[in-house]
């Protein structure tokens, strides 16, 4: 399996500091949400049924009705290339590393590109798979591009797959409205911007041909039903979306200022995390855990991810830790 972030029992094990002592920035998820509603007796206790109000509320918050709960995005990542019989598939990198890893598991030629690349590349392939924001960079495809790309794909049957996972505070971006359209899938992430990556939720946007291959192969009940029911009622909730999004963007405008201000200026970014590009990162990364506070070490290339401290206590921490003059990049 691959390494994510996340591991803070393994932290803690190796640096020596319990559990409780950790500031956690490796994951990039949201570090508060809306207020999570009261859940019915019949979550627990009844098997999950599709007509329970999670598709309504999932089609009005992401603005297309051609959808597939998932068990996390994580789930149709692993099993799309299950679809698709041996095929020449590029990926837009660096990027989130399952999905190249996915992809050559299920017997796949993987091609890694850097955007400049994959505008000459697309036609010849059969599967293009970008995300966007990207992560770890930040890096944002425009939507015309995308859907340029899409379009050269689906002249010969191609797939592109587009992973939003943390498109939420700039929905503007997402191509999930512009669903369901021939080769075009569109992952979407529940947990990060609602601060619920252990809700395990996830969807996935295309063509209901696809979609019906793709529940076929994950099987039945893949969602659980208290799972579905906090996700039908904050999938629904407009002014807590609304309130989510804006507190977001300043918090990623907030941590992008401070690490500016310490000389460690992220090269990308989005409202989740900001990502720092340095040959020391490493010892960046190391030092920082030192103190208590983990952050996603990247080997290539050689960079930090940091996500958002959850108040004004953690904020302080942070600056705390980054004042120190061996945390320089």
């Amino acid at each position: 399996m691959l390494e994510h972030g996340g591991r803070l029992r393994a932290a803690a094990r190796r640096y020596g500091i319990p559990l409780s002592g950790w500031l956690d920035l490796s994951t990039g998820i949201a570090p508060y949400g809306p207020a999570l509603p009261p859940l019915p007796a019949e979550a627990w206790t009844r098997l999950p049924e599709p007509d329970d109000g999670l598709l309504a509320a999932a089609a009005g918050y992401y603005g297309s009705p051609s959808l597939l709960p998932v068990a996390g995005s994580q789930a149709a990542i692993q099993a799309l290339p299950r679809l698709r019989p041996r095929a020449e598939v590029g990926i837009v990198s660096p990027c989130y590393g399952e999905h190249a890893h996915a992809w050559q598991r299920a017997g796949h030629q993987v091609l890694t590109f850097s955007e400049g690349a994959a505008r000459r590349s697309a036609r010849r392939l059969d599967v293009l798979v970008v995300v966007n924001p990207n992560n770890p960079t930040g890096r944002r495809i425009a939507p015309a591009q995308l859907l340029a790309w899409h379009a050269e794909l689906a002249e010969h049957g191609g797939w592109l797959v587009v992973d939003e996972a943390f498109v939420d505070c700039t929905p503007e971006q997402s191509l999930a409205t512009c669903c369901p359209r021939p080769g075009l899938i569109v992952l979407r992430s529940f947990g990060k911007f609602f601060g619920l990556a252990g809700a395990r939720l996830g969807f996935v946007f295309a063509e209901a041909a696809l979609l019906g291959r793709l529940e076929a192969e994950l099987g039945p009940w893949t969602v659980a039903g208290p799972t579905r029911a906090v996700a039908a009622a904050l999938l629904a909730d407009q002014a807590a979306q609304a309130q989510q999004r804006e507190r977001l963007l300043q918090d990623g405008r907030r941590l992008e200022a401070s690490l500016r201000r310490h000389l460690l200026t992220p090269a990308g970014g989005c409202a989740l995390f900001q990502w720092v590009l340095t040959d020391r990162a490493a010892a960046l990364a190391d030092a920082l855990a030192s103190r208590g506070i983990l952050v996603r070490l990247f080997r290539h290339p050689s960079s930090v991810r940091l996500g958002l401290p959850a108040d004004d206590a953690q904020w302080a921490r942070l600056d705390e830790a980054l004042r120190w003059r061996g945390l320089r990049a």
